[in-house]
């Protein structure tokens, strides 16, 4: 019986390996292609179409994207600042908003930890929150237009306040006994243990800040506070009108067959994503431990 049994255990063991193999091949494959692509040169592109391996090695396509280096630099600048605030600041008021709903001697508890689960089912509409932006708070060609709206997710709120209620309450009250302001309980005590869960977060909030373009469409329209995706959104709408309206471009004299389209924007797409493909792996060791011990809990 035991010998069945570690046979099918086996058998069990590399089943899900191979589901997880090929999963992980779906997932790289599709970047690997952009890469060679973006390697390829067009004409090859044309003739042959694309291919995990380039059939024309060609580099023109980053000296395209990379002609006029200050523009890229600068949108590069305005995403790091935002992703950097960003995520540090909602970090903050995450468990600052978590820690209150997780304490068990806090009156309002329950019904602020609903209030909270509320707002993800509804939200006042995109005309309200331009106006609010734009009217009240005059954040109109301004940065923290795109770092404010994301600075509170009620969804990270609840998966912290998971995480934060099963730190033992009686290490709160001791440190208490021993004189311990709340404040220092927080930053002293509460953030450290907290640390999977405030990594796993801010691995989330990072993305969703250095992926942010709808927002800076909105409200961005200085082109030296245009964030890297706006940006990369730009010049893909650009090379669409070029590409649609090529008659009218060839009657202004304009060659466009010196032109990389596809390649540079598999080129440009490897600009814009490839620096948080670097973070991950140093977030990696809390990831798993920030998700499990942080589930949702009532």
């Amino acid at each position: 019986m035991k010998r069945v049994a570690s046979t099918r255990n086996q058998a069990g063991n590399a089943i899900i390996h191979a589901v997880f193999f090929l999963l992980s091949i779906a997932i790289v494959a599709p970047f690997l292609l952009i890469v060679s692509v973006s390697l390829t040169d067009e004409k090859a592109l044309t003739a042959f179409g694309y291919s995990f391996f380039p059939s024309r090695f060609s580099l023109v396509a980053y000296e395209f994207v990379l002609r006029t280096p200050g523009v890229l630099l600068r949108a590069y600048g305005n995403t790091i600042f935002i992703t950097v605030t960003g995520t540090i600041l909602s970090l903050l008021i995450t468990s600052m908003v978590a820690y209150t709903i997780s304490r068990r001697d806090y009156r309002w508890r329950a019904p602020l930890t609903v209030y909270i689960f509320f707002t993800m089912l509804f939200s006042g509409g995109l005309v309200p929150f331009y106006i609010l932006m734009t009217q009240y708070l005059h954040l109109k060609d301004s940065l923290w237009a795109i770092i404010l709206p994301g600075m509170l997710s009620p969804f990270y709120v609840l998966i912290m306040k998971g995480f934060m209620g099963k730190i033992p309450h009686e290490l709160i009250e001791s440190a208490k006994v021993d004189g311990a302001s709340e404040w220092r309980i927080f930053f002293l005590m509460i953030l450290p243990l907290s640390t999977p869960a405030l990594a796993t977060l801010g691995l989330f909030i990072a993305f969703n800040y250095w992926n942010e373009w709808f927002h800076a469409l909105l409200f961005i329209d200085n082109d030296k506070l245009v964030p890297l995706q706006l940006l990369l959104v730009r010049i893909m709408n650009t090379l669409d009108f070029l590409r649609n309206n090529s008659e009218y471009i060839q009657n202004l004299g304009l060659d466009m067959s010196q032109l990389p389209n596809e390649s540079m924007r598999m080129a440009l797409v490897i600009m814009v994503a490839g620096p948080m493909m670097f973070v991950f792996p140093f977030f990696q060791k809390y990831f798993v431990q920030g998700i499990a011990v942080g589930s949702l809990k009532g």
